[in-house]
């Protein structure tokens, strides 16, 4: 590391990225570095992403141009990572602070030591398509800002898992993804019709910046080297059947494509002057089960892989088996809502458990009308233990409307209208419905306020129903999933609809 200078304030364009923490006797920290400065450049060049700074320190001699805002800077507030409710902004319109000091130091072949408060530094990139099934579109009203951003970012794709369409992608992206090898990537298909894709997704043609971005096959094709797991979000009588069939054997053929998800549309209540689409009825789901399985035996006994992975609620819904563990083939698509139920059971309840309590206890699991009859059947064992009084509770979804049945959407409102205060002595949440690293909900309700409504202590469940055994007879922290990693769907919903 060489000394660091003084330098006056930077007039080009930059994308400050705050800094949240300093590895202690790190290069940084040497130069002077603290949490809430902000690097401006790097060798002289606007730095746009965690990535970019990454593949720039690579580059060995590296100088760093640093500046320390004149007036504490607002925390973002959002999800950790790309976090910025009251600051999102367009890319290439950063705002800039005033800067009481800017200085650089060179680092060589070394990583310097700073952690960044967001991932992206120059905003996230919004999404070019009026999907028909947009959830964005079905939310109510009152939540915080950055659920109702269109995103649509294939930085976020590579980094966390996050969807993409790619219909928004320029010459510029397609190059840099293949030059970094940003791989994977996850991306909705939806279909391989061009028609009928076009017909469902309704992208701005304003908002397109290269034609050959919403050409799908085009795409999948362009990106040959990258490997890419692919969605299908599927509407009854739109892109499903002999459509599905089409799509399915498309995705098969190529190379680079790993695996394919299909998940049925998500819905609200909330979907005024939107295009008049429907859930899957019991049969139809059947249907689709029975289709998507016909192509899963033929691709095991082809390719060695099942390759197309049906999402857990057409199995809810169709009131049919779960697949095995082993068929889920590791769990690839787990965060898609792909064997989160199967991943849930495959730890069972201790063998071992207590003969009764030491004292009465009445627990109530609240959680998603989807799933709370294989819960209630799964938790079976725990009431043989005495004093243990246990209820599984299906929660009405009163914020995004009945027809929302699963689990992760569950807001502390929802909980408010389900859960009488004083009825229970523990309530347990579904791990799914708190943002990453907190105790929020979706809604911003914190358990602890929920705790003060209810008059009862409320935890989150476990992540296995073995973990969920031992939240309820020995008070373990459950290591659940939380939402808010990806911006996907309800952006911060880990568990998908």
């Amino acid at each position: 590391m060489t000394a660091q200078t003084q330098r006056p304030m930077p007039e080009t364009e930059i994308f400050p990225a705050r800094i949240k923490a300093v590895e202690p006797g790190g290069a940084a920290e040497q130069a002077g570095v603290r949490p809430g400065d902000m690097l401006l450049r790097m060798n002289g060049q606007a730095v746009t992403d965690v990535l970019a700074y990454r593949r720039i320190l690579t580059e060995g001699d590296v100088e760093l141009e640093l500046g320390r805002p004149a007036e504490l800077q607002p925390a973002p507030f959002g999800m950790p990572g790309i976090g910025r409710d009251k600051t999102w902004r367009p890319v290439g319109q950063p705002p800039l602070p005033e800067f009481e000091q800017v200085w650089t130091f060179t680092v060589s072949w070394e990583d310097p030591g700073i952690e960044f408060e967001d991932v992206l530094f120059d905003g996230i990139k919004k999404c070019a398509n009026k999907c028909d099934f947009c959830y964005v579109h079905q939310m109510p009203k009152g939540f915080r800002k950055s659920l109702y951003i269109m995103d649509d970012d294939y930085r976020l794709s590579f980094l966390f898992g996050s969807f993409v369409t790619m219909t928004n992608l320029s010459e510029a992206d397609v190059q840099r993804i293949l030059d970094e090898n940003l791989s994977p990537l996850y991306v909705s298909v939806h279909t391989t019709n061009q028609d009928l894709r076009q017909d469902m997704m309704n992208w701005w043609k304003l908002k397109v910046k290269d034609e050959a971005s919403v050409d799908i096959k085009h795409m999948i094709e362009r990106l040959s080297d990258i490997d890419l797991y692919t969605q299908v979000v599927l509407l009854p009588e739109r892109n499903d059947r002999e459509e599905l069939d089409g799509t399915v054997e498309y995705l098969a053929s190529r190379p680079n494509v790993i695996s394919a998800a299909v998940v049925p549309i998500g819905l609200t209540g909330h979907r005024k002057n939107l295009a008049d689409v429907r859930t899957f009825t019991r049969e139809e789901a059947r249907d689709t089960l029975a289709r998507l399985n016909v192509w899963r035996r033929r691709f095991l006994a082809e390719k060695g892989t099942r390759f197309v992975f049906p999402s857990d609620e057409f199995y809810l819904l169709a009131g049919e088996p779960l697949p095995s563990e082993e068929e889920y083939e590791g769990f690839p698509m787990l965060e898609n809502g792909v064997g989160m139920v199967r991943d849930f059971l495959t730890e069972g309840i201790p063998a071992d458990l207590p003969a009764a309590l030491p004292q009465p206890m009445k627990v109530i699991l609240g959680t998603g009308s989807l799933f709370a009859e294989t819960l209630d059947r799964a938790v079976e064992p725990l009431r043989a233990i005495g004093g243990l009084e246990l209820e599984v509770r299906a929660i009405r979804n009163v914020t995004f409307g009945e027809v929302t049945s699963v689990a992760g959407l569950l807001t502390g409102r929802c909980f408010r209208h389900g859960i009488q205060p004083g009825e229970a002595d523990l309530l347990l949440v579904p791990p799914t419905t708190l943002r990453y690293g907190t105790e929020l909900m979706l809604d911003d309700l914190s358990l602890t306020e929920l705790r003060a409504d209810l008059k009862m202590d409320i935890r989150a469940g476990g992540s296995t129903l073995g973990e969920l055994a031992r939240v309820i007879l020995e008070g373990a922290q459950s290591s659940g999933p939380q939402w808010g990693m990806s911006a996907h769907a309800v952006k911060e919903e880990r568990g998908r609809a």
